[in-house]
């Protein structure tokens, strides 16, 4: 990357993170400084969240201000996320209020994140947020060996409830890419195969997921204003999933586990794991079918929970539930700032519990030993 005067903005970048900022390095990257800002923001927290160095993630705020007021043109040049600028001028909606609401749930998390449920948001009014700024919605979905028989109505239910009226495109990943059914999708949504090899083993399909979902974003998505899922296939959809399941980094309740104590979570127990939560700590159990968020923080999940399989694997050693058990770890750690109900991945063998008014996404009943290699 070069900017007008020859100057590379990676070289800024550096000499950012060493401390020795070069004014006339910065000033040369005006053209360039949304990509620069972008890079100081993404790199700083990488630092601070992977390897545990000095240098927090609180820090990068500031210096990426500095970067803007060294140019002069901070209020034309900082780059505006989705997550935190809510413009709503000229919208009409239904009054809010402080006073009346769910009083049968929890709506907020210990960390201050909302916990989505019916009746907690307004779909008109964040529609009518979203859909100017033009936000695009990347969906992946994994149909290898005898799972391709979920995939016909997951798209075609997802055409219906998923992000209706924005721009999705849905990566299907499948070792059966002729197989894949013809689904007519709306205007500004599109689908994409990728071809994958089948395995012998589940396990080795579900750990691979956050691989492939890792390259996926290095490969194809450069924006980081837009937002990815990752969602299981053997899933349908039957209300509205939309936008107020954006957020930075959103995780979903594991309708199995909501009720029960933390020392019942099927968390990875054994300290040798890279996965592992001890006893008396986690939050919640989230699924490992349904999570996302911006594609910056759903590529630095899936690179650190596939870089610690990966490490588990060197030692012999398989999580409890593969990339599950790996994921409530970095979730346990990196606290989501979205956390959806499990109205947003139920399960249709069991019946819906008082406080799920609505079932906007749920796993199929099937049969475990027809459709898995082994069991």
């Amino acid at each position: 990357m070069r900017t007008q005067t020859g100057v590379s903005a990676s070289v800024c970048l550096v000499e950012l993170h060493a401390g020795l900022i070069d004014s006339q390095c910065l000033l040369g990257a005006h053209a360039e400084i949304t990509s620069v800002i972008t890079l100081c923001r993404f790199d700083v927290t990488h630092r601070d969240r992977e390897t545990g160095g000095e240098m927090k993630s609180c820090r990068a705020a500031g210096l990426i201000l500095l970067v803007a007021l060294l140019l002069g043109a901070a209020a034309d040049v900082f780059p505006v996320s989705h997550e935190f600028h809510l413009e709503a001028e000229h919208l009409q909606y239904k009054q809010p209020s402080i006073l009346q609401g769910r009083n049968d749930v929890v709506t907020v998390t210990p960390w201050l994140a909302p916990v989505v449920w019916e009746g907690s948001f307004d779909p008109v009014l964040l529609d009518g947020i979203y859909r100017p700024k033009n936000i695009s919605i990347t969906a992946t979905v994994f149909a290898v060996g005898k799972y391709i028989m979920f995939l016909k109505d997951f798209l075609e239910t997802a055409e219906q409830h998923f992000f209706v009226g924005f721009n999705v495109h849905v990566y299907v990943f499948t070792d059966q890419p002729k197989e894949v059914p013809r689904v007519q999708m709306a205007a500004g949504r599109k689908l994409t195969v990728r071809s994958v090899l089948d395995s012998q083993r589940w396990q080795e399909i579900s750990a691979r997921r956050m691989e492939l979902i890792q390259t996926l974003i290095e490969e194809r998505h450069r924006n980081i204003m837009d937002y990815i899922f990752c969602l299981d296939v053997d899933s349908r959809f039957h209300g509205r999933w939309g936008t107020e399941s954006l957020g930075r980094l959103v995780a979903v309740i594991h309708p199995g586990y909501y009720k029960d104590p933390r020392s019942s979570f099927p968390y990875e127990r054994r300290p040798v794991s890279r996965a592992y939560v001890a006893p008396g700590e986690g939050d919640f159990y989230y699924c490992g079918g349904a999570f996302g968020g911006l594609l910056q923080e759903v590529h630095l999940l899936a690179r650190t929970c596939h870089r610690n399989f990966k490490e588990d694997a060197r030692n012999n050693i398989e999580a409890a539930w593969q990339e599950e058990s790996h994921l409530n770890r970095y979730m346990w750690v990196n606290k989501p700032s979205k956390v959806l109900s499990p109205e947003y991945l139920w399960q249709d063998f069991k019946p819906r519990n008082p406080e799920v008014h609505i079932v906007r996404f749920s796993g199929v009943v099937k049969n475990y030993a027809k459709i898995r290699p082994n069991v």
